[in-house]
């Protein structure tokens, strides 16, 4: 199942967020994105109303187990491809920022089928 990319690059952030730090706020995530507190707010509503994340009554905000799956699918789109792409000789900053924007569009099909050729053609 595909969502929106704003959704995937927050439920993302969350999860990099909470490998970083004790526990992740709304303020947390619109630090590191530098957005609004308001239009974090809005959006975490809308990840709670889809069940994609948990907020409890501290403001600590968690994945759940859907919102794990999406977030550590993006993830692992985002490392994979500026890896592959810092490999070609890609200046990293680039190479992060393209993956960025190519996690999102990129099919399951098409990305299996480069994480397989990376992986045998590697080493």
């Amino acid at each position: 199942m595909r969502h929106n990319r704003s959704s995937e690059d927050y439920l993302e952030t969350i999860l990099i967020l909470s490998k970083k730090l004790p526990v992740v706020r709304s303020i947390d995530i619109a630090t590191e994105l530098n957005f609004s507190k308001p239009s974090v707010s809005v959006a975490m509503k809308h990840l709670r109303e889809n069940e994609c994340i948990e907020v409890n009554p501290s403001g600590f905000i968690t994945l759940t187990k859907k919102g794990k799956e999406i977030a550590n699918s993006v993830y692992e789109r985002h490392q994979v491809l500026s890896d592959w792409l810092i490999s070609l000789g890609v200046d990293p900053k680039i190479a992060t920022e393209d993956a960025c924007e190519m996690e999102h569009q990129i099919s399951d099909e098409s990305f299996q089928a480069m994480k397989r050729f990376i992986h045998e053609h590697s080493s």
